[in-house]
């Protein structure tokens, strides 16, 4: 099976399109945070916003949206696409943080010595965020790899397609297993990469950059600016408030049951997540030593499994070894945990992290037990922190596609399920009413993150 002329084929295709939407996500998310960090663009602190909100919009939502308005883009022209002006903030984010932090006066030294603007730019500023954008392109790279709403949605036969076609058109379940496998391989690989550019990243302060005017270029770079806004953001709004509008007479679906099961799951698998996440977090922010760092590599390793093979490897452990949990709502709730579990456990560290332990010495000094310390004192000081990790694997629980659809339980339909399902047969008006509870249900624990993170910044 592995030789088979279909799994290079499907090789080549999954690479190519991550290769390609890598590529253009370097060249937006790296002039987006200059135009944005150092330069004078009008309204830069609105861009550096609304460059960052197409993280929230799931991707076959965002694909849903575009071919509902341009039924002829598919293939790999309408993959590029939708994947690109969703994933280019995984550049733009860590870029213009590196920017901000940056040592002006590389740049400043080398303008002394005769360098223009453009040549400086090139060869000083690049290089300093080169680790940067290094460690975002492969987060894009990993995140088109595993994708499976944009590429079915648009007709684009990847990896995650051949997988899930190959597992529902026989009875034969080998091949997917093995397109599964050699998926999971390279998604590790790309992993592995970005690992070791992020651990490069400089954190070091520095005195702040002088703005850099923008002169004539500057109507061209805010009109860029807007058009990149416009084509992320707007086109799916107007898409989505278009078929909105439409449907009105032709929905018949029951929203409501399928708004509370997405709920109902999304909670169940971020208060299983939250569950596991506490001992390992708790964990790697007070100790240190080659045991912790291994547990914590451990309870990482979701972060390189696309979902469709977490989704797949549970299917065949649900029918081998445990029937009787096959296809219910516990056995979805442990997928999510362990593709969400990384993001829980990050965020249980960091606010371990900064609770004061000289609380905990003198819980210890008083006759408690180190188990009771930690559910007395240690949870509730991290409570925030913990509370702001649960809302983020909500957030993404609820946007999951690939391991619901193959792991729900009979009759439970979930928005994104629902979605997808009328999107494959070109319901775009029955699927809009789903595509916008669902956008609604995730601004909801965004919000709460939204909340936590400015709190901490006072």
């Amino acid at each position: 099976m592995l030789w088979r002329t279909r799994t290079l084929d499907l090789a080549v295709r999954s690479l190519a399109l991550a290769g390609a939407v890598t590529a253009a996500c370097l060249v937006l998310g790296v002039l987006g945070a200059w135009l944005v960090v150092r330069s004078d663009l009008p309204g830069r602190r609105v861009f550096g916003v609304l460059l960052v909100l197409p993280l929230a919009v799931p991707s076959y939502v965002a694909g849903f949206t575009w071919i509902a308005f341009l039924p002829g883009l598919t293939g790999f022209a309408g993959a590029f696409l939708v994947l690109t002006l969703v994933s280019y903030p995984y550049v733009f984010l860590p870029v213009a943080a590196a920017l901000r932090t940056a040592d002006p006066g590389v740049e400043e030294v080398a303008r002394s010595l005769g360098r223009g603007r453009l040549r400086t730019f090139l060869s000083v500023t690049l290089r300093q965020v080169r680790p940067a954008a290094t460690a975002g392109g492969l987060l894009v790279a990993l995140y088109v790899l595993s994708d499976f709403g944009a590429v079915s949605l648009m007709r684009y036969e990847a990896f995650t397609l051949g997988i899930y076609t190959s597992y529902r058109a026989t009875f034969d379940r080998t091949p997917a297993a093995v397109l599964g496998c050699v998926l999971v391989v390279l998604a590790i690989a790309l992993t592995v990469g970005e690992r070791r550019a992020r651990g490069a990243v400089s954190t070091r302060e520095h005195r702040q950059a002088i703005t850099v005017p923008l002169g004539r270029m500057k109507v061209p770079a805010l009109l860029g600016t807007l058009g990149l806004v416009a084509v992320s953001l707007g086109t799916p709004v107007f898409s989505l408030g278009w078929w909105l509008a439409a449907g009105r007479s032709t929905f018949s679906g029951d929203l409501a049951a399928t708004t509370l099961n997405t709920i109902s799951v999304s909670a169940l698998g971020a208060a299983v997540t939250i569950v596991l996440a506490l001992p390992v977090g708790i964990l790697t922010a007070r100790h240190r030593g080659p045991l912790v760092r291994g547990v914590e590599l451990a309870s990482f390793a979701g972060h390189a499994l696309p979902g469709i093979t977490v989704g797949l490897a549970l299917v065949f452990f649900g029918i081998r070894f445990a029937p009787g949990l096959y296809q219910t709502t516990p056995m979805l709730a442990f997928a999510y945990a362990v593709l969400f579990l990384p993001l829980a456990v990050g965020a249980v560290r960091t606010a371990v992290a900064h609770a004061p332990p000289v609380l905990e010495d003198v819980a210890r000094s008083l006759g408690k037990g180190r188990a009771e310390t930690r559910l007395r004192v240690t949870v509730p000081l991290a409570a925030p922190g913990i509370l702001a990790g649960a809302a983020l694997v909500f957030l993404t629980c609820a946007k999951e596609l690939p391991a619901t659809l193959l792991l729900r339980p009979t009759g439970v339909d979930t928005l994104a399920t629902e979605l997808w399902t009328k999107t494959e047969v070109a319901a775009y008006a029955a699927a809009a009413p789903y595509a916008a509870v669902l956008l609604v249900v995730a601004a909801i624990p965004a919000v709460v993150l939204d909340r936590f993170l400015r709190g901490g910044h006072r």
